[in-house]
């Protein structure tokens, strides 16, 4: 009963007065009809011989009972009965959807209840597999992790001293070799300045390193002094004319190490000071006492 009003949206209160042939609460012939066909829709009866039959013992068009038909009543038992096929039928579709729901749920060796379909569809699902289940060698295969390319560290061959007019002009040019001695107690030393900002003598100064070898820079490894607060810009190239600007730090001090995304081919790195730190002495210095860079394979 209640499978019969889910497939057709009539209440059950409803297909139980039909079944009784009580008509009273359908609203009236037109919908009297409707749901009669559409009941026998459901449960595979001739709709419109029982629609005919319906006619027949409705003429006024006005709904009844069988209790206000008492000539209807003395008919023959075929007439008599004209509405208890709805009984049977609706026993009969509620034994044919157990049994579907019972086949449905039913197990099958090696296999989960629910996994019942059809032995095509099983065997399409999973080919190979017996029951419906995956065997356990069919696992997905995992990728391996990709692994980062090699780099190499490079040590800069020289250093020297590099101003605003070029390597002419640089801060302490005797000393610059000492910016690759890997010593912190013994760096190469900027002169010292009135200024963070060079004492408005000049816009910065710098130290130019050479690689020795055109290499794919994947970083830059500096080691400053330990007190912060120094600018600077590295700027890199295969020649000494039009270096870019590959990377930047603020506010550096101690070890520093610069990534460069876009993989330069370069040989020459300027390191150049926009903002200098301050000495203990109350002046402006910076100190570099190593620089390496890392090279790419790839």
């Amino acid at each position: 009963m209640a499978d019969v009003s889910a497939r057709t949206r009539i209440r059950e209160g409803l297909i139980q007065g039909i079944e009784h042939d009580e008509f009273d609460a359908c609203g009236g012939d037109f919908y009297a009809r409707g749901h009669i066909r559409a009941i026998a829709a459901v449960v595979g009866a001739d709709a419109g011989m029982l629609i005919g039959e319906y006619d027949a013992t409705h003429p006024s068009g006005k709904p009844v009972t069988v209790e206000e038909l008492p000539e209807v009543r003395s008919r023959s038992p075929r007439h008599a009965k004209r509405h208890r096929w709805l009984a049977p039928a609706l026993y009969l579709l509620g034994l044919v959807t157990v049994g579907f729901v019972a086949i449905w749920l039913t197990p099958v060796t090696g296999g989960s209840p629910h996994a019942v379909r059809s032995s095509g569809v099983a065997a399409a699902r999973t080919p190979g597999a017996s029951g419906g289940r995956h065997p356990a060698s069919a696992s997905a295969p995992v990728s391996p992790a990709p692994t980062a390319a090699p780099v190499t560290e490079v040590t800069p061959v020289s250093a020297a001293a590099f101003g605003p007019g070029g390597r002419s002009n640089g801060d302490d040019p005797q000393d610059a070799s000492l910016a690759l001695s890997g010593d912190p107690a013994t760096p190469w030393h900027t002169d010292w300045y009135s200024t963070a900002r060079f004492g408005n003598l000049q816009s910065g100064t710098g130290l130019l390193v050479d690689l020795g070898r055109n290499v794919t820079a994947a970083s830059v490894a500096i080691r400053l002094g330990s007190t912060p607060g120094a600018d600077l810009e590295l700027r890199a190239g295969t020649t000494l004319s039009g270096m870019p600007v590959v990377a930047g730090a603020g506010d550096a001090g101690g070890n520093v190490r610069l990534s460069l995304a876009s993989r330069p081919r370069i040989r020459y790195l300027l390191i150049w000071f926009t903002l200098l730190p301050r000495d203990p002495a109350g002046t402006y210095q910076a100190d570099i006492s190593s620089v390496t860079v890392s090279e790419s394979d790839s």
